[in-house]
């Protein structure tokens, strides 16, 4: 959830209907006019839609986790190579991606919300009065869990301007617990400037969320990825080959193949 500063964006078409796709299901949607700019003709990597001068693919790291990460994604997103969100389901293969239409919520979406096997949370910050009946804290987390059921971390994945409209405008969330996310980390994104420093973009806020509800591995692991994405991604910007892996990237080398000298 950061402020957006540039678009990278292909609208897929699909070749029998020629309407718009949905990013994350395929499914045909409305025509919408496709736009292109900064970093649109760059060759980039089909694995990890990175520059292929610093490809990510070789520092992907899988891990597991109790709580799960499903993401409300707004439209735009999905085709914005700095987009973090895919950060998290590369690392936590159980992450639900879903796209954002006011009108139209993906059904899918709404079936897993009806399952009792998960308790979902909305994360969202508690600052403003009308929700503050549902605001709760990383303890409720811990007593779901203690329940047997899966803690779901519903982050909506936009920029702050979008991601307050897909809170404001799914009636489906307004039934769901709001889960605040307390921390003194600032952001170390670098691709997108943040209105303010505890702005933590989507892939922080996942890191910020696994290791205080306990999963501390997988936090470790997506901060790593975070971090080499981050690098890669800015040296890209400037042309420039990063000719060493740096320190998160050798962390990442080293859980791919244990035992690797540096």
């Amino acid at each position: 959830m950061q402020d957006d500063t540039f678009h990278d964006a292909l609208i897929e078409r699909d070749p029998a209907t020629g309407l718009s796709s949905d990013p994350a299901t395929g499914h045909p949607r409305p025509p919408r006019r496709e736009f292109k700019a900064r970093g649109s003709f760059v060759t980039r990597c089909g694995g990890c839609h990175l520059p292929q001068l610093n490809c990510l693919c070789p520092y992907r790291v899988t891990a597991t986790s109790e709580a799960r990460v499903w993401l409300l994604t707004h439209p735009l997103e999905h085709f914005k190579p700095t987009n973090t969100g895919r950060l998290i389901g590369d690392v936590l293969p159980d992450t639900e991606v879903f796209t954002w239409y006011r009108t139209v919520p993906d059904e899918r979406l709404l079936a897993l919300l009806a399952d009792s096997r998960y308790a979902p949370f909305v994360i969202f910050p508690d600052d403003q009065p009308d929700y503050a009946d549902r605001v709760v804290s990383m303890e409720s987390v811990a007593e779901r869990q203690q329940g047997g059921r899966i803690p779901v971390f519903i982050i909506l994945d936009g920029t702050w301007r979008q991601a307050r409209r897909i809170f404001r405008k799914s009636p489906y969330l307004d039934r769901l617990p709001v889960l605040p996310l307390a921390t003194e980390r600032l952001t170390r994104y670098r691709l997108r400037k943040p209105a303010s420093a505890a702005h933590l973009c989507t892939a922080e806020v996942a890191i910020e969320l696994l290791r205080q509800a306990g999963d501390a591995q997988a936090a470790e692991v997506l901060d790593d990825y975070f971090d080499a994405f981050n690098d890669s991604y800015a040296a890209s910007r400037g042309h420039e080959k990063l000719e060493a892996p740096t320190a998160a990237m050798w962390r990442l080398l080293m859980r791919r193949e244990p035992g690797r000298e540096v």
